[in-house]
This record gives structure tokens, C-alpha cells and sequence, in this order.
């Protein structure tokens, strides 16, 4: 984000909020040091999943797109080898979010950032932007009454989003089934996450319970 993109945002009225969304500005280097010279004050707001989980989800939308990558367990780790984590493989660098978070401190105290859980997002939906409303210093408008559980998706919808008398679900790029990964993959990625997992939960003040 540069000072120019503000002249590109939507004219906000008063006691109207304008939130600009892209996941990749938590992991990018630059990002943290161009936002505080947009706005000292800003909210900021991030989605966080189980890494592991968060990973798989990358690799899929990968093969839907160049199926003949790789298998997930090759790319896990270093030569292909069951040996060393390629932790810089992109779908496992994006999880680790204590180091990416230390960026953000050096710019913006804690109070400015709330952390959604992406686990409860989906199981407990309004509790969830509850919290963010009360974030953001809104009335907590949004409640369970606006959602359901549509379960061929596995997600929550919205019953009729503003404007709409259609439920809105999120698109077909959500929900899609994941490859089936060896659990011993799993099980030394757990292993590696842990002592990551660990300080983003210290440094965020929320434990997320991933095992």
C-alpha cells in the first residue's frame, strides 16, 4: 500500500469505516514500514488458520491451477527427501506468523491489531465478527440471526446479504476437498510449527489450541 492508493478508495461519509482487504500484506517485508506513513492509527485486522491447514488449502488452489506440480510431500521438504522442512516454501513461509507478526510490532503496538480465528470463524461465524465489530468500536449489529451452515460447502453463508434477497456463499474457490496428506507429513509438520506456534501465541495474547 503507498500514500497514492488512498485517492483511490471510496469516499467515506461520516461514522462510515473504509477497509481495504489483501491477504499478502501480513507477509510482505515492505508493508508494515508504507502503512504507518499512510495512517499511525490505523485497525488492522488478519485471518489466521491452523499453518498446516492453511498450507494444504495453499496447495490445493496450486494444483487446481498447474496439476502437474509436485505432490505436496515432495515439496515439504528440502530435495524431496523426508529429511529437512523447506521452510521456504511458500504455502509453509506464510505460516509462520510469529515471525511475519514481528515486523507489525516494530510499527504498530498490539491494540491495534485483533487477530480473527479462523477455526471459530467458521464454526461460531457471528461470535467471531462480534469481536471484530467491538474492534472497530461498532455496535454489534451482525449476529447469528444473518448466517447458516450450508454443508455441502462447509462453510457459513450469509441469508441475505445487503441489497439481496439470495443468501451469499463464498465463491467455488472455497470448500473445495483437499488431497489426502500422509500423516507422518503431517505429524513432522506439527513438530515444526510447534515452537512457532507457541510465540505467535504469546505475541498476540491469544492461544489458537492448534495441536
Amino acid at each position: 500500500m503507498c500514500l497514492c492508493c488512498r485517492s483511490m478508495m471510496p469516499k467515506a461519509l461520516d461514522g462510515q469505516i473504509v477497509m481495504e482487504k489483501t491477504p499478502r500484506y501480513f507477509v510482505t517485508e515492505e508493508t508494515p514500514a508504507r502503512i504507518y506513513a499512510m495512517s499511525r492509527d490505523i485497525k488492522l485486522i488478519v485471518v489466521v488458520r491452523d499453518p498446516i491447514t492453511r498450507a494444504i488449502s495453499d496447495y490445493t488452489q496450486i494444483i487446481s491451477k498447474t496439476p502437474d506440480v509436485p505432490s505436496f510431500e515432495m515439496l515439504t521438504f528440502k530435495n524431496g527427501s523426508a529429511g529437512q522442512i523447506d521452510a521456504l516454501w511458500s504455502p509453509l513461509w506464510i505460516g509462520l506468523y510469529a515471525k511475519h507478526l514481528e515486523r507489525w510490532l516494530a510499527y504498530f503496538p498490539p491494540s491495534q491489531i485483533h487477530f480473527v480465528h479462523g477455526e471459530r470463524l467458521v464454526s461460531d461465524p457471528a461470535g467471531e465478527l462480534g469481536r471484530v465489530q467491538d474492534f472497530l468500536g461498532l455496535q454489534r449489529i451482525v449476529t447469528d440471526k444473518h448466517f447458516y451452515f450450508n454443508k455441502t460447502k462447509g462453510f457459513p453463508c450469509l441469508k441475505k446479504p445487503e441489497g439481496s434477497s439470495k443468501p451469499h456463499c463464498l465463491g467455488k474457490t472455497k470448500g473445495r476437498p483437499h488431497p489426502k496428506i500422509d500423516p507422518a507429513v503431517i505429524q513432522k509438520l506439527r513438530e515444526f510449527y510447534q515452537p512457532h506456534n507457541l510465540r505467535f501465541y504469546q505475541m498476540a495474547g491469544q492461544d489458537f489450541g492448534w495441536q
